[in-house]
Parts: structure tokens; C-alpha cells; sequence
């Protein structure tokens, strides 16, 4: 059950839906995703990255959240050497992969938690099985309006590795692009930069956190905080000192905002 490319101390099984291949990927101590688990108590932490990269990315992240919670985290179809899919995928078609796959691995209740573009997946996935999803967490999210055009939002984004990012997180995030390939990372460029992210959030009825780092200037305060103000019961929070890939930089004050943030919106019962 391993796979190439893998963060050591996880596991790993392919996972299909709509006709679609990823993989799911789980640490022990954390329950093997399985048709029919016996449902828990407490929901799961689901890890979505964000467009050509991986879970690598969001491996210590992942570390961190399972530590205290059932965690989980996905590559993709066409991302992290998963097979590629025969025709272009939107946003909706991969929020829908998303939670139909869960489904099929048993995990029935959960929290999203996307980066990236990997958020437009999240509100995606939360739109496709609101019954499912307890709270929302976008981290870095895309396309912020100052970056409407491909070459705005590119240049964020180099700016953001060369000054903002750490050598680690640069050779994970450049080894999972090569891996995509340029084919595939050009084609849901352009369905990333086409979605409307506000619009389709504003669908969404949980509790929604936006987490941003504080100097990430893909996903800038601004656009951060009107986000947060789309929906009903929405926060944003920032980390201090760090750019667009937080999670990687500072995982522990990562998951303890996530964390805080889902306690402080969980009904009690």
C-alpha cells in the first residue's frame, strides 16, 4: 500500500470515484478508510492540496492533526503520480470526486481543510455532501481579485517561493510540478483562474475559517478578509511571519488555529 513519492510514516490505497483514480493516505493510530467503518464520534480532518502538487506538502500538518484527530490526506487524480484523467477537470468535478470518494472509504463526517486551489476544491466538496461536512478551512485561497490574469497570479507566486518560502518547501512544491507535468498543470490553470470563488462560497452554511499567512501576498488580506465576510459564520486568521505554503513553515500554529476554530464552532450537545 505504498506509492511513489510518499511522505515515510504514511500509508496509502488508491481510492476511486466518477470514474476517477487518487489516493488516500492515513497515519497510524488513525482508522484504515474502508467501506462500512463503523462511524465515529469525531469528525476527520480531510488535507486538500492545492494545483500541481501533492500531500507532500501537507505532511507536516498532517503530522500534527493526528496527533489528537482522525486525519486524512488526498492526491488527486492527475496530481501526485496519480493517473491522469482523459479530459479536463473543473473544480466541481474534483469537489465531487472528493466527497464521493470518502464515501466510498467509509469517513462520513468531516472537516475540510484546502489549500490553494485545494480550497476551491473544499467549497466544492462541502457544496456537493453539505450533509457531511462540519466546518470549512481555507488556507491561501484562490484566485485573490488583484490576480485575475495568469500573469498576476504567476508572478505572486514566484515572488512568494523566492522570498518567502523555505529550501524544503520549495523542493517539494517544484519535484510535485515536474511530477504533474505541464500538460496537466496548464489545463486547471485555466479552471482555477475561471471559478468564482466568492460566488460559490457563499453557498456554504457552516463554519467557515480563512487562514492565511501574513505575508502571503497570493492570497492577500484583503481578499482573505472578504472571503471570511461571505458567509454567515466566517473568521479569518493570520500567522505571523510566513508566506503562501503556512503549513509547511509552521504547522503547529497551523493546526492549533485550526483546531481552536473548530472547537469554538462545534455545537454542544
Amino acid at each position: 500500500m505504498s506509492a511513489p513519492g510518499k511522505t515515510p510514516g504514511l500509508r496509502s490505497a488508491d481510492v476511486h470515484a466518477a470514474g476517477l483514480t487518487g489516493r488516500i493516505l492515513w497515519a497510524e493510530g488513525t482508522p484504515s478508510p474502508e467501506p462500512g467503518a463503523e462511524t465515529r464520534n469525531e469528525p476527520a480532518y480531510i488535507l486538500i492540496h492545492g494545483i500541481g502538487v501533492s500531500h507532500r506538502y501537507m505532511a507536516r500538518l498532517h503530522a500534527v492533526l493526528a496527533a489528537s484527530a482522525p486525519t486524512y490526506s488526498l492526491d488527486l487524480p492527475g496530481f501526485g503520480g496519480t493517473p491522469k484523467p482523459g479530459h479536463q477537470l473543473s473544480v466541481e468535478e474534483y469537489g465531487a470526486f472528493i466527497a464521493e470518494a470518502l464515501t466510498s472509504c467509509g469517513i462520513d463526517s468531516y472537516v475540510l481543510v484546502g489549500h490553494s486551489m485545494g480550497a476551491q476544491f473544499a467549497i466544492e466538496a462541502a457544496l456537493h455532501a453539505p450533509e457531511q461536512i462540519r466546518q470549512l478551512v481555507l488556507m491561501g485561497p484562490v484566485v485573490d481579485s488583484r490576480h485575475k490574469n495568469v500573469g498576476r497570479q504567476s508572478l505572486a507566486l514566484l515572488l512568494d517561493g523566492l522570498l518567502r518560502e523555505s529550501p524544503s518547501s520549495n523542493w517539494i512544491v517544484t519535484s510535485d510540478y515536474f511530477r504533474c507535468g505541464p500538460r496537466w498543470y496548464l489545463a486547471e490553470l485555466r479552471a482555477m483562474m475561471a471559478y468564482r470563488t466568492e460566488e460559490r462560497l457563499a453557498g456554504i452554511g457552516v463554519p467557515v475559517l480563512v487562514l492565511r499567512g501574513s505575508r502571503d501576498q497570493v492570497a492577500g488580506p484583503e481578499w482573505s478578509l472578504r472571503l471570511s465576510r461571505t458567509v454567515a459564520q466566517g473568521r479569518l486568521v493570520e500567522i505571523p511571519g510566513v508566506g503562501h505554503v503556512a503549513q509547511h513553515m509552521r504547522p503547529k500554529a497551523v493546526a492549533d488555529a485550526i483546531r481552536s476554530f473548530v472547537t469554538a464552532t462545534t455545537p454542544h450537545r
